[in-house]
């Protein structure tokens, strides 16, 4: 469950892949389930809650701080980027990508406070918190890029 359905376990930049499965998750569920907008939100739930706790435990039996095969909290940011567009029914791709680069730049970089919270909280809760804050802020960067989008086209 860490690894994100094993994307985690990939050789190089093991958060961007991990980043993509939730993006390519988000997208299916957007395409075939009924309601996909609280779909999202449940996982997005789910997978901070199960992340936050199963980090723990890994740490506590020994595991390295924010293993970088750890992905769960890459799967939470992303979700809660897309997840702040209201209607993901259209132009779904567009907001799928702008919020898939904008949570990435923001996890990537981590300035400010994304920073803070990942040099500082402990544990699971240290894992997950930078991911969630630029889920955060990603999703707000990614609405605005939308918006200047579709004044452009």
């Amino acid at each position: 469950m860490l690894t994100g359905f094993y994307s985690g376990l990939l050789p190089k930049v093991p958060g961007t892949w991990g980043s993509l499965v939730a993006t390519i998750l988000a997208y299916i569920i957007i395409k075939f389930f009924p309601n996909p907008y609280i779909t999202i939100w449940l996982l997005i739930i789910l997978f901070s809650i199960i992340g936050i706790k199963f980090t723990n435990d890994y740490e506590k039996a020994g595991g390295i701080h924010d293993d970088k095969r750890i992905v769960i909290d890459e799967f939470a940011g992303v979700l809660i980027s897309i997840g702040m567009f209201g209607d993901l029914e259209k132009d779904t791709l567009i907001k799928l990508f702008l919020a898939f680069v904008s949570f990435r730049l923001l996890d990537i970089s981590k300035p400010s406070i994304i920073g803070k919270i990942d040099k500082k909280a402990p544990g699971g809760l240290g894992v997950m918190g930078d991911d969630i804050v630029a889920g955060i802020f990603g999703g707000i960067m990614a609405g605005i890029l939308y918006i200047g989008y579709i004044k452009l086209f």
